[in-house]
């Protein structure tokens, strides 16, 4: 069995980006709050053991970085028990939406009441344990159809080019985590890079975010430029930017949102281009 290691927390003191001012509705769509066992378990199949990422300092960072809403994602350590995600949604209707994960069958009222309480999607993530993997990918976009949500995939770029089929006949929206969470070393003539950019342009959305997870060449991580001004060439109006805090599964050298942000002004230049990205691209998908 491989070793599950703890990871660090992250920068304690967030500041915003010093390369532009960040406007208003800004939205940072990928984030996750942490609870400690007993109260909040976690899984015994996980890659990593967390510190606690509290509600409280998710919303002050977003205060300190200028960003208005926020959009949690169902933390992998914590498998399909979304109380934490969804006590924090309903404590903050206005500002926050959330994506779950979830097991097949679950009833119908319990769908209805994570619906109630701000969540607008399902995620599946292959690459981490705790997550939901893709074999039943049609049985979800089913169920997402069902319930007017978009599904989300923590999935390895590389991995796509025999599913893009299945992804492409999908009956909702979908969206792609960081990237395609693939080492920049590849290239951006990757089949599999080359697949997420056609993806793209055909209709799925895409988050430029987690330059610390691609990276080869580490900070500041230029290195990834190419293949987030690919994206967003593809799709201006699907692309939308997180933050991926608190940095789970992260041993590398530790950055301040700010710098991610600063990054933002390296991938798309153009403050018009900017504001779609930060407010107006996921103002649509995720209903602010």
């Amino acid at each position: 069995m491989a070793e599950i290691r703890d990871c660090p927390g992250p920068a304690p003191h967030p500041r915003g980006p010093t390369r532009f001012t960040v406007p208003a509705g800004a939205v940072d769509t990928h984030a996750h709050v942490i609870g400690l066992p007993p109260a909040y378990p976690f899984v015994a199949a996980r890659s990593y053991t967390p510190p606690q990422a509290a509600a409280g300092s998710y919303l002050a960072m977003l205060d300190a970085t200028g960003m208005t809403h926020g959009v949690l994602i169902q933390v992998s350590v914590h498998g399909t028990d979304n109380r934490l995600m969804v006590e924090t949604l309903r404590a903050h209707p206005r500002r926050l939406r959330g994506i779950a994960v979830v097991p097949l069958g679950l009833p119908e009222t319990e769908l209805a009441s994570l619906k109630e309480a701000g969540v607008v999607g399902l995620r599946l993530n292959v690459l981490y344990g705790g997550g939901v993997g893709f074999e039943a990918v049609e049985a979800y976009g089913a169920l997402c159809r069902e319930m007017g949500w978009h599904l989300q995939f923590l999935i390895d770029a590389r991995s796509l080019p025999p599913l893009a089929g299945r992804l492409s006949r999908l009956p909702v929206p979908f969206c792609i985590d960081h990237m395609g969470h693939f080492p920049t070393s590849c290239g951006v003539g990757d089949e599999g890079f080359r697949t997420l950019v056609s993806l793209v342009r055909d209709g799925a959305w895409v988050k430029l975010s987690g330059a610390y997870r691609n990276s080869v060449a580490g900070p500041p991580y230029a290195d990834t430029v190419p293949f987030a001004r690919a994206l967003h060439q593809a799709a201006p109006e699907r692309c939308v930017w997180g933050s991926d805090w608190p940095h789970v599964a992260h041993w590398g050298p530790m950055m301040n949102v700010r710098d991610l942000l600063d990054l933002l002004a390296e991938w798309v230049p153009d403050e018009a281009d900017r504001h779609r990205v930060l407010v107006e691209n996921p103002a649509r998908l995720y209903g602010f």
